[in-house]
């Protein structure tokens, strides 16, 4: 007996900005921004530490941009294998924000102990928002799964 199962697919142009798991996009863009403008900002002491940090928040944030480009394009044609690549992309990304944000807390950390305030603080920011931007990713990803396992 076969069942005749609704078709998932990514949306085209502006419904992007209207589909769930989709409308994530704008709140990575958001939080992934102001971590990327925070720790570029300060003085950065740690430099492998933050270095990492400014990596992922660069690289998710031009890869998200492209890939929603994609999408309001219709690129993508609906193929199932866009899916696929949707479902990797934010499972990848959401594990880089995972281990960005737990490295800016880090150094966030020792510049407590070098005591300079004002980056202190705007180190502060930085890991609220990389855990924010880290949560957006892993909501995404997870929906991002259920749609590729349900294609």
């Amino acid at each position: 007996m076969s069942s005749a199962a609704a078709a998932v697919s990514l949306p085209t142009g502006f419904s992007v900005l209207t589909t769930f798991p989709d409308l994530l996009f704008i709140p990575e863009f958001v939080f992934g921004g102001l971590v990327w403008i925070l720790v570029a900002s300060t003085r950065v002491a740690y430099h492998l530490l933050q270095g990492w940090v400014m990596f992922v928040s660069v690289f998710c944030f031009t890869l998200s941009t492209l890939l929603m480009c994609l999408y309001f394009c219709g690129a993508h044609g609906g193929k199932s294998s866009w899916i696929a690549v949707d479902a990797f992309y934010h499972s990848m990304a959401a594990l880089f924000y995972l281990s960005a944000a737990v490295l800016q807390a880090f150094a966030t950390i020792l510049a407590h102990d070098a005591g300079v305030l004002k980056t202190y603080q705007e180190d502060i920011a930085a890991v609220v928002f990389a855990f924010l931007a880290t949560l957006m990713y892993v909501i995404h990803k997870g929906f991002s799964l259920l749609r590729w396992k349900s294609s």
